[in-house]
């Protein structure tokens, strides 16, 4: 009777690990639902996609070019944006150099080149004088990008940072958010789906993303 329940549970086992797939994920494996839905910036039927990342994240680096490419397949369907983790805080500098292009709407212009630095050049930006230095050896003006990093409005943006995070129950990235609700990493996916090798870890996040933004589409 003893083998005969062990055999039962193995065989479950088995077939849950058989039934599990990032092209139909699954509440608390793939993905989990946020306790405390957060509001959307998307207007009309467009879904908001928000990653959480850092520059100095391999994980965000490797999924970079994956990303780009599934969110121009995704077109006006989503409206996509990014949120940098605050990793050492409220002074933390890559969030402030990220919260300060952004308010010069200059982060999506110059994003990849950050990541050049941090990941092919291994050029660490972890001061203030450091990013300002990046920052105008990259063609962007001293005197507007230091005013603007010392401004109020991106002052109060960084320390609100780890509160955002914490909001969104974010903890590492990549980490990936669809409509304020649901939230996905490449993490959650590998564990879901043991096995997965290495090189398609991004595409089956990507899946799972799909599914969420299709789940994300029909309620609205």
């Amino acid at each position: 009777m003893r083998l005969l329940k062990i055999a039962l549970v193995v065989a479950g086992l088995c077939a849950a690990t058989a039934f599990a797939s990032p092209t139909a994920p699954r509440n608390g494996a793939e993905y989990t639902t946020l306790k405390a839905p957060q509001p959307v910036q998307a207007q009309g039927k467009k879904v908001e996609v928000i990653e959480f990342f850092m520059y100095h994240c391999p994980a965000c680096y490797a999924l970079e070019p994956d990303m780009l490419a599934w969110v121009k397949k995704q077109g006006d369907n989503i409206s996509f944006r990014r949120i940098h983790l605050p990793l050492t805080g409220e002074n933390d500098p890559e969030a402030h150099m990220f919260l300060t292009l952004d308010a010069l709407k200059l982060e999506e212009q110059l994003h990849a080149k950050i990541l050049t630095t941090w990941h092919v050049e291994r050029r660490r930006l972890k001061s203030d004088a450091d990013n300002i230095d990046w920052a105008v050896k990259n063609g962007v003006d001293k005197d507007k990008f230091t005013n603007m990093y010392n401004s109020f409005a991106v002052i109060t943006r960084l320390k609100n940072a780890g509160r955002v995070a914490t909001a969104y129950q974010v903890d590492s990235t990549p980490t990936l958010v669809v409509d304020g609700r649901f939230l996905t990493n490449p993490t959650m996916v590998d564990a879901s789906n043991p096995g997965t090798p290495r090189q398609m870890l991004n595409t089956a996040t990507l899946q799972v993303l799909d599914a969420l933004v299709e789940q994300a589409r029909s309620k609205k």
